[in-house]
């Protein structure tokens, strides 16, 4: 089986799953979403934090999970806001717990400071995990809810869809026009990527807002829909380059390997994980929602 083929079966799996159970239930999703937040905690951390440090990691991957239920309790089923100081504790601890990891108390480095600021380093890593990965996505729940809790998954869902028109539109055009071109996007980071792609995907993703737009799916004046289609297409280049600059800067190809032809499911968020946050920031500052 090429990897074509491995790409587009993993591809229509992810998507039956993602759109399956932000369809069903807040709480089907949610669940999902919280696997799908650990999933990408583990494979961001290991990359980070590499075998060791498994305190931190451990704590941070509970810190995301804790951000993303309160957020989902919040906005769903209205659970008093003063619920979130819990948050304190284990972003506490997640400098606390630097102090007691192997390196702070290992004997064979030959500079007992490098040993140190090795720990100090590796802890900021774990509170990065908490906004890059878990943060986007528990705010979601912003989106998913009224101000009633009335649960709602079409804005959401349009954001998944025009997200996945534009890999699908950068895919194509990049693979039949840009890998004879020298129209490299940025070949220091990401080789592959041209231009033809990054056109590819922007087209794409104005055609699908305005499917969008004109079905009813996504719920705002035309102007709006294309702004966040736009918005949606140029983060999600841009998170794809910062990830990409995440696994070049520690040597690794993929972020891992449950997903065939994709690699981890890092890699198959990563434009998800810079584009929501901005999405969703534009929907609340025009309170589209």
């Amino acid at each position: 089986m090429n990897n074509t083929v491995k790409r587009s079966l993993s591809g229509v799996m992810f998507l039956i799953i993602m759109t399956g159970s932000l369809l069903m239930s807040p709480v089907v999703f949610a669940i999902v979403m919280l696997l799908c937040i650990l999933i990408m905690n583990k494979e961001y951390l290991k990359i980070s934090l590499g075998g060791s440090y498994r305190l931190t990691g451990e704590i941070a991957s509970v810190t995301g999970l804790t951000l993303y239920t309160l957020l989902f309790l919040h906005y769903g089923y209205g659970a008093d806001s003063s619920l979130f100081w819990i948050l304190v504790f284990p972003v506490l601890a997640i400098f606390i717990s630097a102090i007691y990891e192997k390196g702070s108390n290992d004997n064979t480095k030959s500079n007992k400071t490098e040993s140190y600021n090795e720990n100090y380093i590796k802890s900021s890593f774990a509170v990065v995990s908490i906004i890059y990965i878990s943060l986007p996505f528990a705010l979601t729940n912003t989106i998913i809810f009224n101000e009633s809790y009335a649960y709602n998954p079409y804005t959401l869902l349009s954001l998944f869809i025009i997200l996945w028109s534009c890999d699908v539109g950068a895919y194509i055009f990049g693979m039949t026009l840009g890998q004879k071109s020298r129209h490299k996007l940025f070949p220091s980071i990401s080789p592959k990527k041209s231009w033809e792609g990054f056109f590819g995907g922007a087209v794409s993703s104005l055609l699908t807002a305005i499917i969008l737009h004109y079905t009813g799916l996504l719920n705002m004046n035309l102007l709006h829909s294309l702004a966040i289609s736009l918005i949606v297409f140029i983060f999600s280049v841009l998170g794809d380059l910062a990830e990409s600059l995440f696994k070049r800067n520690f040597g690794v190809k993929d972020s891992g390997s449950l997903m065939p032809g994709h690699g981890g499911l890092l890699d198959r968020f990563d434009g998800a994980l810079i584009a929501f946050p901005a999405a969703i920031a534009y929907i609340k500052l025009f309170e589209l929602f």
